[in-house]
């Protein structure tokens, strides 16, 4: 008989993670995996406040929820019991504190010696910042990615926490479990991954840091052709909302400015240092004449790299996001569907895992029972 759980969506069914309960990006790296197959158990302590352990969306796909006080050694010893039956585990504690609740790497790996120990903080897990608090916007202030993301007059500015928390830090972290899972197929050995925000963000800064040891990224904070400084890789108002402009190759601005109605002005235009505030005032002049609905009239199905600027209630309407299904609703609440995808093992939709007999044999994979869980 198939195992059930081999039978499962994703291309990594199969695989058993422990989420130990924390906060931004073990979350995600938990959903990430979840979505792609995996068989996510959350250990949750008993009085669970924090607001992303109730996200609708961050929180998707897991199994079930195991209540357990770390502080108690039986519920220590049923987590190591349980460690015995993962392939993964991820936590995202400050350094040292699985350590001295007796859930170390060495605890852990001598209980099961394939285990893959992933482990996400901010600063890392070594040097002088290491043990200070910290979120997204500190760690990437450290990577040159903050002081570069803004404009001459804003100074730098936050780009939400996607670069640190979620690129940065979940993701480098489930793209670090699965390559060391994919090692240990061949090694029969676990280990630890470290994944810290900061070298996750700096990493990000990668092609950044290329450009700019090549000359092509000259300016410190706004004057860039990448950082919205450049008329043709910025945004403009229009009458009722927002436009992207994305033209950088030079056949694609010629199109933009065609398409704006310069006509000869064009080749002028075409001339002009890329942070012109002549041209720049001149196509927000007439970005502003037009609505959004009508500036989609001009440029859809162009080549003009030009697109709406979507508020986050209207990208489910979009005709590319409706027809890739990119998005879907499950409850009322809009979940990005999983990414990337895959030709012979897609991925469940978000929702399909409530499935009473997918669940019992997930559960049945860790030894444990509906009444086990929450």
């Amino acid at each position: 008989m198939d195992d059930p759980l081999k039978t499962q969506s994703g291309p990594l069914a199969g695989l058993k993670i422990i989420e130990i309960e924390s906060i931004g990006p073990g979350p995600f790296a938990a959903m990430t995996l979840a979505d792609l197959g995996a068989n996510v158990l959350r250990i949750a302590r008993p009085a669970r406040i924090a607001a992303d352990n109730r996200n609708p969306v961050l929180c998707r796909g897991r199994t079930g929820t195991l209540t357990l006080d770390l502080k108690k050694p039986a519920d220590v010893q049923r987590l190591l019991g349980l460690l015995e039956r993962a392939d993964a585990v991820i936590e995202g504690f400050r350094p040292e504190v699985m350590e001295r609740l007796g859930l170390g790497p060495g605890a852990c790996l001598e209980r099961n010696p394939k285990l893959v120990y992933g482990r996400v903080t901010g600063w890392g897990r070594s040097g002088p910042l290491a043990l200070n608090a910290g979120h997204d916007i500190n760690y990437i202030a450290l990577t040159g990615a903050l002081h570069a993301c803004g404009t001459a007059a804003s100074g730098p500015v936050a780009p939400l926490n996607l670069v640190g928390d979620f690129g940065g830090g979940g993701l480098m972290l489930a793209f670090g479990i699965v390559c060391a899972l994919l090692e240990a197929r061949t090694s029969g050995r676990g280990q630890i991954v470290d994944a810290a925000m900061i070298d996750g963000a700096s990493v990000l800064m990668a092609m950044i840091y290329g450009m700019r040891a090549q000359g092509r990224w000259p300016a410190e904070r706004a004057g860039n052709i990448l950082d919205g400084s450049a008329y043709f890789y910025t945004v403009y108002e229009c009458a009722d909302g927002w436009m992207a402009v994305g033209a950088i190759e030079s056949e694609f601005r010629l199109e933009l400015l065609r398409l704006l109605g310069l006509g000869e002005e064009a080749s002028t235009i075409m001339r002009a240092e890329a942070t012109d505030p002549d041209v720049r005032r001149r196509l927000a002049g007439i970005f502003k004449t037009r609505t959004r609905g009508e500036w989609r009239q001009v440029f859809d199905d162009t080549d003009a790299c030009v697109t709406p600027v979507l508020h986050m209630d209207e990208v489910q309407s979009h005709e590319q996001n409706s027809a890739r299904a990119t998005f879907s609703t499950v409850d009322g609440v809009t979940h990005p569907n999983p990414a990337p995808r895959f030709s012979r093992t897609p991925p469940a939709p978000p929702g399909r895992r409530a499935d009473a007999p997918t669940t019992a044999a997930r559960l049945d994979a860790w030894g444990l029972a509906h009444s086990d869980v929450l």
